[in-house]
Formats: structure tokens, sequence, C-alpha cells
């Protein structure tokens, strides 16, 4: 079966978002979503001009990532903007990870175009809601509890990933075994003039009881980090069909 015009499709995403994300506390925001969810489902990396990439020509002597200390480990493609949302590309080189962290206030949705990442999803927990003091490897930096709810790998066959500004608010975005690239949606977008900055986290974990990882969803305690210094994100031009709003 021959597939709609692919501007079409993108064009419809991202008329949906406006719609759905202008009223999140209306009586029709859940419908809205789910309806938004359907089309960003549809979406695939052909339909935006994108090819999966291989690796870097500038191969690093060392056996690092072909692509340390040469371009940046993630780049993103900007689609569109408005004040309840913003769309966009984001592409991992082999090996690229986008560390631990938030989105103050937003939802948020992320639809895998090539490639598979490994997504970890954590919620903010009650500032009282602490059992013990967090670990002494700490350090100086602000502590915050945690529930790590999943940990899962995600294609361009797997559905898309949502946020809440109470749900999965906080994850750790990890390229597999090769490229990736997702199609990103927030609502709204980041502003630090308005409470939405991106803070980055570090995951504090005592000794290990054993070989097997902790079974999720458990507990955790969490530090506020910097940027990490081998973690930057580039620009790159949208290929893809113009979307207007």
């Amino acid at each position: 079966m021959p597939r709609d015009n692919m501007a079409s499709l993108i064009q419809r995403v991202a008329r949906q978002a406006r719609i759905t994300f202008r009223s999140p506390a209306g009586p029709a925001f859940g419908e809205n979503l789910h309806r938004l969810q359907q089309l960003l489902d549809e979406v695939r990396a052909e339909d935006l001009h994108l090819a999966p990439r291989g690796p870097s020509a500038a191969a690093a002597a060392s056996g690092g990532p072909p692509w340390a200390g040469v371009v940046p480990p993630v780049s993103y493609m900007h689609i569109c903007e408005t004040e309840s949302f913003s769309m966009g590309v984001f592409l991992l080189r082999s090996g690229a990870c986008i560390p631990l962290h938030d989105h103050p206030g937003m939802n948020g949705m992320l639809k895998v175009l090539y490639g598979t990442l490994r997504i970890a999803c954590m919620d903010t927990l009650p500032a009282g809601a602490a059992a013990a003091p967090p670990p002494p490897a700490a350090g100086s930096g602000p502590c915050l509890r945690a529930l790590f709810r999943s940990r899962q790998h995600y294609t361009p066959a797997s559905p898309p990933c949502l946020l809440s500004p109470h749900t999965d608010n906080l994850h750790q975005i990890d390229a597999v075994d090769g490229p990736a690239a997702f199609l990103d949606i927030l609502a709204p977008p980041y502003d630090p003039q308005h409470g939405r900055d991106c803070h980055y986290y570090r995951l504090l974990e005592g000794p290990p009881a054993g070989a097997e990882p902790p079974a999720l969803p458990r507990e955790v305690w969490l530090v506020e980090t910097p940027q990490a210094a081998d973690f930057w994100c580039g620009g790159e031009p949208y290929p893809g069909p113009r979307v207007c709003l």
C-alpha cells in the first residue's frame, strides 16, 4: 500500500502536538496525547530524509569512539518550536550517551528513527520520602531521591517512549551497537527563565549485592553534577519536509 505524503505526515504530527500541548490540563488532553502518539509511531527515518550513518572517517587511533575529540557525540536537527512545544531530531554516534537529565514540568515523546537506544527512566520522589541518608559518595552536590523505574531497549519498531512532569521525567539515553537517531518532542520547551533548565545527575550506588544488577523498580540516590566534559551537542540542518505552524 502506498504511504501518505510524508510532508503531510510530519506536518500532521506538528499540528497535533500544537493541539495537544496547548491545553495540557484540559479534559481532552489524554485523547489528544493518544492521537499524537499514534501519529508519531508512524514516522520513519526515510520520512525525514535520514539514513543511518556509518563510523566516522576520522577513526580514533586509541581505539576509542571514532568521533571522540573530532565531532560532537550528539547532534540536533531543529524542526520547529512554539511556546507550547519543540520538535527536532537527535543523532547519536555509535557509543554516544546523553547523560541522565531532567525535564522540569515538561511532557515529552521520543520515537527511534534508526538504530537501538537503551533508555533508563526515573521518577523524582518527594523530599521526605528518603528512608535513609545518601551514601558518603554523594560528595558536595545536591542529592535527589528517585525511583529507578525501567531500563529498556527501543528500536524503530518500538512505540514512542513517553515522559510526563511526574513519570519517567529523568532519563539517560545510550546508543547501542551503532549510531542511532530519534524524533523528540518536548512540551513546553526548555526555558531557564521560566524554571525549565536542564539538570544533569549521576546515579549513586552502594556496593553490589551480587553478580546480577538489582531488580527494577527500586529507589536510588542521585547527585546533581555539571554537564559531563565528554558530552556536548552540535547542530545540523534538518533535511526533511518543511513544517509550517
